[in-house]
């Protein structure tokens, strides 16, 4: 046979062998809400307790970012860490490039970083310590930051913190968030300050600075507080 008939053969036998993989891309977008309204910072509000209060400071981390199909088959983001700030409209939206073009049952991410990371050590990026979510390589990264202000705080200026944190045993605040959604290729994903908020008594607790019992309490209510619009 010869050569050149032979290669003809060779490369119609690959092509026959190429299987095309459909794919898309996901966006998912996050909203931060209060009173079923996008959160503006610094404007006061009448709380639950009908108590002025305003917020100062929203941000925290999601990582570990999957996508899971009706066939079984899932999809994991490549270095997962995102910090998500409500004064930057630009963190809220992420974009996921070349998923399988299937339908999609659910997803789920991690508030906060995982202990792997955290010890080791500071890193680049949305990880970068300047951003603010760094306490030191003892304690490691704050996985979630609110602050502000409430007429039912018996402290200096009404104001509150929580920075909850913490990756060691007992005091490690990972949690873990599952949420089912609609086979679109975009979607929002609301976090509902309102009701994390009812379960914060501010007239007791106005401050958690450090890992500890209270800030892992209180990331289980935060975990709560997101669904799927």
């Amino acid at each position: 046979m010869p050569y050149s008939r032979f290669l003809f053969f060779i490369l119609l036998f690959c092509q026959s062998q190429v299987i095309i993989v459909a794919q898309k891309n996901l966006s998912i977008d996050f909203k931060f809400k209060y009173r079923q309204q996008e959160l503006v910072k610094d404007k006061w509000y009448v709380g639950n307790n009908q108590d002025s209060i305003r917020f100062e400071t929203l941000k925290f981390y999601i990582s570990d970012l999957k996508v899971y199909f009706k066939d079984s088959k899932k999809f994991l983001e490549q270095n997962s860490f995102h910090l998500l700030d409500f004064e930057n409209s630009e963190s809220m939206l992420i974009l996921l490039k070349n998923i399988p073009n299937d339908n999609i049952s659910h997803i789920s991410f991690d508030l906060g970083i995982d202990s792997t990371t955290n010890v080791s050590g500071a890193l680049g990026g949305d990880l970068d310590p300047t951003k603010g979510m760094y306490w030191t390589w003892q304690n490691g990264y704050i996985n979630f930051k609110l602050e502000g202000r409430s007429t039912l705080c018996k402290t200096r200026n009404n104001e509150f913190q929580f920075h909850i944190g913490g990756y060691l045993y007992p005091f490690n605040t990972l949690q873990k968030i599952v949420l089912n959604i609609p086979n679109i290729d975009s979607y929002i994903v609301v976090f509902d300050l309102e009701s994390f908020m009812k379960e914060i008594d501010l007239t007791i607790l106005t401050h958690v600075m450090s890992p500890q019992l209270e800030a892992v309490e209180i990331s289980r209510k935060i975990a709560t507080a997101f669904s799927i619009e």
